[in-house]
């Protein structure tokens, strides 16, 4: 059996997605910045494809801009927000947990001469609104929080922390990739100025993504040239895959209540069976948790010996986050929620979607529970006599 249950690294293009962008592969290739018939065609889909993102959203069209991806979306809110605001003043507030394109783009940014506060999180992967109100100063002039994490799929109250942050008038910024088209998000009840998505997290195509801006907010562009997206975005609009984004996402949204309810139960099924497995424990918030994220640490097995190991019984799966396979660090999430080293490098993440069906999950509890048990026979580090069931650490799905 096949099983894909990498689904945070990135989804199947969905069906409405794929429909939606084959006129724009071949038939419909027009410039949608030129001013002939087939070019008028491609903006009018380009267009129509901002208004199904503004919908989604809870935003208005000209909210909208399309870019390259998330990590794009993640670098032009921060780079441009700085430069936009730098003479009010040069601190930005953000997490130890956020992803790579927050956090390597905030230490280019230091390299600038702004100075960056990284707020830590609990042992579950929060961080707290009164945590965000202690670290804002006179010369705060942006704060970056994600709304779920990548990894461990806690999700942060980001409605709570945008309000503090705007009354306080610095700019809010939230990476939204792992969130959009998987839990409710409307931009107007969150209260935030800036956010990312990207469109193959939720079944669009790879390589497109968008940046919400809120009206009135002004950020510097990323790119120069032909002055595309309104001046803020150059580069030759990907219409293709603005529209199969736009396509993915008005599907993904419209079946969320359905869609959400069925991959928490299954989601549910999978974290009871593997809290069974000797000295194992869930990481991440157990409530306030992306309804298909699923993250466990093994004592004493090598993350990637067990992504290895459930390869060649047909299950994808990851080890941390996508972005990281090959390293040999452990994961900076992982270490930020004060896992150990040692405990870090033996993580296991696992993300379901409703394509799963219920055999599939059957078939992954046991290829994990199997994977595990025989990489563990075969470490040096195992000797399950020498351990001590009674630590904390390892009471299977409790917080520490």
């Amino acid at each position: 059996m096949f099983v894909y249950s990498d689904n945070a690294a990135t989804m199947p293009l969905s069906k409405e997605a794929f429909e939606a962008m084959l006129p724009f592969l071949r038939d419909n290739f027009g410039n949608a910045s030129s001013v002939y018939g087939v070019a008028r065609e491609a903006a009018r889909a380009l267009y129509g494809a901002r208004e199904d993102v503004a919908r989604a959203l809870g935003a208005k069209p000209e909210e909208i801009y399309f870019t390259g991806g998330g990590t794009e979306a993640d670098n032009w809110a921060l780079k441009g927000a700085a430069e936009a605001r730098c003479a009010r003043g040069r601190h930005i507030v953000t997490t130890a947990i956020e992803h790579h394109a927050v956090l390597h783009t905030a230490e280019y940014l230091a390299k600038q001469g702004y100075e960056i506060t990284l707020l830590p999180v609990d042992e579950q992967g929060r961080v707290s609104p009164e945590q965000v109100r202690a670290a804002l100063r006179p010369d705060t002039i942006l704060v970056s929080v994600m709304t779920a994490n990548n990894e461990i799929g806690t999700i942060e109250p980001v409605r709570e922390i945008a309000s503090v942050t705007r009354a306080h008038g610095a700019l809010f910024h939230t990476d939204a990739v792992q969130a959009v088209g998987h839990i409710p998000v409307d931009v107007t009840d969150l209260g935030v100025d800036l956010l990312s998505l990207a469109g193959h997290k939720f079944g669009g195509p790879k390589g497109v993504g968008a940046l919400y801006i809120r009206k009135g907010v002004r950020i510097a562009p990323l790119l120069h040239g032909g002055g595309h997206e309104r001046g803020q975005r150059s580069g030759t609009e990907n219409v293709a895959g603005a529209v199969g984004l736009a396509a993915a996402l008005t599907h993904a949204v419209r079946t969320l209540p359905e869609t959400k309810a069925l991959v928490t139960a299954r989601r549910a099924r999978v974290i009871e069976n593997l809290s069974l497995i000797p000295f194992s424990r869930l990481t991440g918030d157990p409530v306030h948790r992306l309804p298909g994220n699923i993250s466990f640490v093994f004592e004493a097995v090598e993350g990637e010996s067990l992504v290895l190991g459930l390869d060649m019984a047909g299950v994808c799966a990851s080890s941390g986050s996508a972005c990281s396979s090959g390293s040999l660090d452990p994961s900076h999430v992982l270490l930020a929620i004060g896992l150990p080293h040692e405990v870090a490098h033996g993580s296991l993440r696992l993300t379901i979607s409703e394509n799963n069906t219920e055999e599939e999950i059957d078939y992954l509890i046991e290829q994990v529970t199997n994977t595990v048990t025989r990489s563990r026979r075969m470490s040096p580090l195992w000797n399950e006599e020498t351990l001590s069931p009674t630590e904390r650490f390892w009471t299977p799905g409790a917080p520490a």
